[in-house]
């Protein structure tokens, strides 16, 4: 596939004609997995359609792209609680827009033949601009552990998350992650069943809005998952330039 030009792909609203395409990509990305069905879709965008979102190649029509969010009040919910919990086994009718101020990023995906394009980031801002635009506290989602399955004789999943954090391990999912500025909060067990490449295991991440956040916040964490300072100073500059309370 030709690598389209930035200008070329735009993201948008899902839309009910975009389910075809999505459980199309989504079959080539789960391999294994069952994709999601066309009425889980729907019940995404009737919940809550702004959290839906497609990378569309403006020159094609083709859909390269998905990522599905709700709101969800996270006091509801523990630290290892299943990504079947979160998503109401995958419908988004737990969706809590009153109480909830956590952006919970259930899905984001890329068509294999797609990836490397920075289609990815793009559908990663325009997560973090709705949690702006609607003045939530946060995203959390938890990060499937893609590469831990090769190493799980080796090491415990936690010390899997550390390499990973220090730069010593590239994991597809994780890695990726940490450079769109998140840290890792834990590490869960059981977060999707019958997941041989993650062994079940995902590590719980978080991004921080910086228009409402403090540096305290971010410091508020497990300090086994402690990122690089440098990354620190860059989170705390940008909280400054948004004019978020530093302390």
């Amino acid at each position: 596939m030709r690598v389209p030009s930035a200008s070329d792909i735009v993201i948008r609203n899902t839309r009910p004609s975009d389910i075809s395409s999505i459980q199309s990509m989504c079959s080539q990305v789960y391999a294994a997995a069952t994709p999601w069905s066309r009425e889980q879709l729907l019940s995404h965008q009737r919940v809550f359609p702004e959290g839906q979102l497609v990378a569309e190649q403006l020159s094609t029509g083709c859909v390269l792209g998905m990522a599905a969010s709700l709101i969800v009040y996270w006091d509801d919910y523990d630290f290892d609680a299943s990504w079947r919990e979160f998503t109401d086994a995958g419908w988004f009718t737990n969706h809590d827009p009153e109480n909830g101020r956590t952006l919970y990023g259930a899905e984001v995906m890329v068509h294999p033949e797609s990836q490397g394009m920075g289609i990815g980031k793009k559908l990663y801002a325009a997560r973090r601009e709705l949690v702006q635009r609607l003045g939530l506290y946060r995203i959390r989602a938890g990060a499937r552990l893609r590469g831990y399955g090769r190493y799980a004789d080796q090491m415990t999943p936690v010390e899997y998350v550390q390499k990973v954090i220090s730069g010593e391990l590239g994991d597809p999912t994780l890695s990726f992650q940490l450079k769109q500025g998140f840290h890792v909060l834990a590490v869960v067990s059981d977060y999707l069943h019958h997941d041989p490449e993650s062994r079940g295991y995902a590590a719980l991440i978080e991004w921080l809005n910086p228009e409402v956040a403090t540096a305290a916040d971010l410091r508020a964490f497990d300090p086994r998952f402690a990122r690089r300072r440098e990354l620190d100073r860059q989170w705390l500059k940008l909280v400054q330039q948004h004019g978020g309370r530093t302390s």
